[in-house]
């Protein structure tokens, strides 16, 4: 008896029903995460799982894959006569302020500096140039690790002009930020600075380092600070754990 032959549209159709649910449980991934990061979930306890699929009409089994991706970035995890619990904490860091480490999560505890390297450096051709100075011209290379609290938050590398980086060795750069010494050197504040973000894989030096798993995601943020006349100062490479920090800020769209 010859096999029954499957209409080659049902593959297709099946497909596209794993597709949606997938997309769906991706969307309420993104809304539950919102939430959690906004302090949604005061007690740290998400509702149950029906609750959560009449609150945004979705599925069982849409909730249950969305709770899934969360547990995958470690954001939430199952606990038996509990349920689903949030176990992460990040913090949020301004994009819109010039500001350091430690002035922008003061209200969240302290921040600490471990100080890897510290020393004139020959500036590499892309640092002299950011720094308008000739290439392998001696700059300060200062590289921290930084803890909120105690943990390991993010990887610090600065190039700064001798000129005023010189007078940096002296100062406590393991408990006060760059910008702060920087102002108190110069005698006024800081004027703007160039930021470039993006996402990068951890390499060994660096997941080492911050304790993260080898290969994971971190955010690297990429800012070339300037003194109010416009002269570059302090060149910065920085690797945040994408686990512990979001980046946000306010953008206003203006007429043209």
């Amino acid at each position: 008896m010859p096999a029954e032959r499957i209409p080659a549209s049902l593959p297709v159709a099946a497909a596209r029903r794993r597709r949606l649910r997938a997309d769906q449980a991706r969307q309420l991934a993104d809304l539950l995460r919102q939430q959690i990061l906004s302090g949604g979930f005061p007690r740290g306890v998400l509702p149950l799982e029906d609750v959560i699929a009449a609150d945004y009409r979705a599925s069982r089994n849409t909730v249950r894959q969305a709770l899934d991706l969360l547990r995958g970035e470690q954001l939430v995890e199952r606990k038996a006569g509990v349920g689903t619990v949030v176990v992460c904490e990040k913090y949020p860091h301004g994009l819109d302020r010039l500001q350091g480490l430690a002035e922008t999560l003061h209200e969240h505890g302290r921040v600490t500096n471990e100080v890897r390297t510290v020393g004139p450096v020959s500036a590499p051709g892309p640092v002299a140039r950011r720094l308008g100075l000739p290439d392998h011209t001696d700059v300060l290379c200062i590289e921290r690790l930084r803890r909120l609290n105690g943990l390991p938050l993010s990887l610090d590398l600065s190039y700064l002009p001798m000129d005023l980086g010189g007078e940096l060795l002296g100062c406590d750069l393991e408990n006060t930020d760059v910008f702060r010494l920087l102002e108190t050197l110069t005698g006024g504040p800081l004027g703007h600075a160039e930021i470039t973000l993006e996402a990068v894989n951890a390499d060994a030096h660096s997941a080492a380092v911050l304790e993260a798993p080898r290969g994971s995601a971190v955010l690297m943020l990429e800012r070339l600070t300037h003194l109010p006349d416009g002269r570059p100062v302090d060149l910065e490479f920085i690797r945040f754990r994408g686990d512990r920090i979001t980046m946000g800020g306010v953008l206003r769209r203006h007429s043209v």
